[in-house]
């Protein structure tokens, strides 16, 4: 039973040390909204999520005022998207109508992001999934709100090189589309392999065929709680050093389980997950890159490092598993680069390049995230780095994903600034040499021998 006690205990964590509830995530089931009339699906989404979400922003403020822990952002994700207008939409421009309706539902509730402008198309894609997909660029130029996600493979059925052929094809023309905003939209835009149907982080999140009517995620972080932790670490071994990670990493999490408990009961709505993931902010003190250099690098990219990380990982997840039996999501450490200072230092000075980060994604939580690229990078060389972070994911029956942006316009050695929590990012290279003829060569990349389990 969670009481009071802990939540104290934390104080020195929340006020000092940066710890905070990332996010609030409400996940809503569009199913029953399917139509074969464009008009009346848009009008039973707009209505189910600003009836269903009216209070979010409320009680999450409620539960800030009243606990005196912060909750960044209060978010929604809904049923992927292509499902839910597969009826009625018959052409790309009819899903941006939705993705219209999303942004303007969310901005009615107040929430900051709306997860689920979605296709899962691991295995082959439906007419309904190619349209959605072909709308992405024009949906995420018109909207402020709407985040999109398209899972192109997983470890069951292998890895859709079609649609990693055309996500190449969609994050250039998502970049073009939003190129007075420095190309901005492709921030809001995630490609991912074993996509979970739990994740309450953006732009990933969306709310799973295999979910409840309606639940609520929560997602905790902590970088800065965490580095502070392992400081009283300096100079002792390795299981000291785990144990320190591990124990805080039980706290942090008991902290999110609380906030999503008394979410659940205010809002009436089910519990779903915690996600405990170290998700840095381009504040000082709020870096994963700063616990990597702080178990013993001197700047995070040097050797080690993939060892660093791995072991960070992994006693993050242990101690959140201590912490709720309902833990979920994608758990870990994320290596951002534009949201996380000492990343963005490690790239500037020339220690961390893209080859390293995808060598680091074989361990952490997510992939390459947030990772401005040149502008005039081609969509194949796109869809080759998609294709590499997918393999990654489906051997090793993990969640991997790619969040690039080609900053139109902008090429090595210029920074690109996102703002907020997206932070700013110096454009990195990618290599030269070209991978055409691999990436269109179609048809899918099969499950590896490990996937058949039945």
């Amino acid at each position: 039973m969670l009481n009071m006690f802990e939540v104290n205990e934390t104080n020195k964590m929340i006020e000092q040390e940066k710890l905070d509830v990332r996010t609030i995530t409400l996940g809503i089931s569009l199913l029953d909204c399917s139509d074969s009339d464009l008009d009346a699906v848009n009008e039973k989404i707009y209505h189910k999520i600003t009836t269903t979400a009216k209070n979010l922003v409320a009680v999450g403020r409620e539960i800030e005022r009243d606990f005196g822990i912060p909750i960044v952002n209060k978010r929604i994700s809904v049923t992927p998207i292509a499902m839910v207008g597969a009826a009625a939409c018959k052409s790309p421009e009819d899903y941006v109508t939705i993705a219209k309706t999303l942004d303007r539902a969310a901005h009615e509730v107040g929430v900051n992001f709306i997860g689920g402008y979605s296709a899962l198309v691991s295995k082959g894609m439906t007419d309904a999934d190619e349209r959605l997909i072909r709308s992405i660029p024009q949906a995420l130029a018109v909207t402020e709100r709407v985040c999109s996600s398209v899972n192109v493979g997983s470890t069951k059925t292998g890895i859709n090189m079609d649609a990693v052929k055309l996500m190449g094809e969609i994050v250039l023309a998502t970049a073009e589309a939003t190129k007075e905003s420095d190309s901005l939209g492709c921030a809001k835009l995630v490609v991912f392999c074993n996509a979970p149907d739990d994740n309450p982080f953006m732009a990933g999140a969306f709310h799973g065929v295999t979910e409840a009517e309606s639940i609520i995620n929560v997602g905790v972080s902590g970088p800065g709680v965490v580095k502070t932790a392992i400081e009283t670490a300096r100079g002792k071994d390795f299981e000291v050093l785990c144990e320190t990670i591990k124990k805080t990493a039980f706290k942090i999490t008991r902290v999110g389980q609380l906030v999503a408990q008394e979410a659940s009961r205010r809002l009436n709505i089910p519990f779903g997950i915690i996600d405990l993931s170290l998700a840095p902010t381009p504040a000082v003190g709020d870096s994963v890159a700063e616990i990597l250099e702080e178990i013993g690098l001197e700047r995070v990219g040097a050797p080690g490092t993939t060892a660093a990380l791995a072991m960070l990982n992994d006693q993050v997840k242990k101690g959140g598993v201590m912490a709720s039996s309902y833990v979920g999501g994608l758990s870990g450490a994320f290596i951002p680069v534009s949201e996380d200072q000492g990343m963005i230092d490690a790239v500037s000075m020339g220690a961390l390049t893209i080859e390293k980060l995808e060598a680091m994604t074989c361990v952490c939580s997510v992939g390459l995230d947030m990772i401005a690229i040149p502008g005039d990078t081609p969509s194949t060389t796109i869809a080759g780095i998609i294709a590499d972070e997918a393999a990654i994911g489906m051997i090793n029956q993990k969640t991997t994903a790619v969040r690039l942006i080609p900053v139109i316009g902008k090429t090595i050695g210029d920074t690109v600034e996102f703002g907020g929590l997206l932070g700013y990012a110096p454009v990195m290279p990618v290599n030269p040499y070209s991978c055409e003829k691999f990436v269109t060569r179609g048809g899918r990349i099969p499950a590896p021998i490990h996937s058949f389990k039945n």
